[in-house]
């Protein structure tokens, strides 16, 4: 079973890849980690560092998901692409991975705070519990493999 798993390093997806692990390492999947930095619209030399550092963190990110998969004895590859996040996550499912399900995890910006920050979290949370984000929803209406979509803890 080949399982594509949309990471980007965040809270969530570090939960969304646990909860895959745990939910399938009986079907002894290969996890396929897919990262995808996005391009600034611009080439100014401030949106270049920024993408430079996007590319190291998720880069960073994509190495610490696969020693933690060596760790728990999970086949894992990873895939860093650039450009727009929903297209180039549809692009690798359908055309690189082509993978028997593909996980993502809810989009949270939750900070790690204080009391205020949680709070804030949860209504805009609640907010969100009524649509998808802008991957959950373009990915749903458009992969053509079972697509799992973790909602945060």
């Amino acid at each position: 079973m080949k399982i594509m798993i949309a990471y980007d390093g965040s809270r969530n997806a570090k939960l969304a890849l646990a909860q895959a692990i745990t939910m399938f390492q009986e079907l002894k999947p290969t996890l396929s980690l897919v990262a995808v930095a996005e391009n600034p619209r611009d080439i100014t030399a401030s949106n270049e560092d920024l993408f430079q550092e996007e590319l190291a963190s998720l880069k960073k990110a994509l190495q610490d998901a696969l020693e933690m998969c060596v760790k728990e004895g999970i086949s894992a590859e990873s895939l860093l692409l650039e450009g727009d996040a929903r297209k180039m996550l549809l692009y690798a499912a359908e055309n690189k991975v082509q993978p028997n399900m593909l996980v993502i995890a809810r989009h949270s910006e939750e900070p790690d705070g204080g009391f205020i920050a949680r709070s804030l979290t949860y209504f805009v949370d609640e907010l969100d519990y009524m649509t998808f984000g802008k991957v959950s929803s373009f990915l749903a209406r458009r992969v053509q493999c079972p697509l799992l979509i973790l909602p945060s803890c």
